[in-house]
């Protein structure tokens, strides 16, 4: 932690309120690390797809005009993230996002980039 004994505090009462509502700085490392893998385009596609329902490395290969094995790449890390996950079978594995707050964190940015 630097030192702060330099500093003039305008409102120490409000300053102290926030130091203690922040988040830990794991956990800011670990939004800034989820902010990381949603920043990629492709990897951001892939969701985006997934928004409308569960599909396979297939399916989404063919929506997105991508490789299967490119595709496989980016769900590997999107599900080492915990924003996919996946449903077996028989041998089929179907991808899916992990839960609505993913769902909820697109919508509200899109609409954000969206405003006029």
């Amino acid at each position: 932690m630097e030192d702060t004994a330099d500093i003039t505090v305008h409102d120490k009462e409000l300053a102290t309120y926030i130091q203690q509502k922040m988040s830990s700085y794991n956990t800011i490392t670990d939004l800034s690390d989820f902010f990381k893998i949603m920043g990629d385009s492709t990897r951001l596609q892939l969701l985006m797809v997934l928004e409308y329902g569960e599909l396979c490395v297939s399916d989404l290969a063919y929506i997105l005009s991508m490789s299967v094995s490119a595709v496989s790449h980016q769900l590997k890390s999107l599900r080492t993230a915990k924003l996919v996950k996946i449903r077996r079978d028989g041998k089929n594995i179907y991808y899916s996002l992990d839960d609505d707050h993913i769902k909820h964190i697109l919508e509200v940015s899109l609409e954000h980039i969206l405003e006029k």
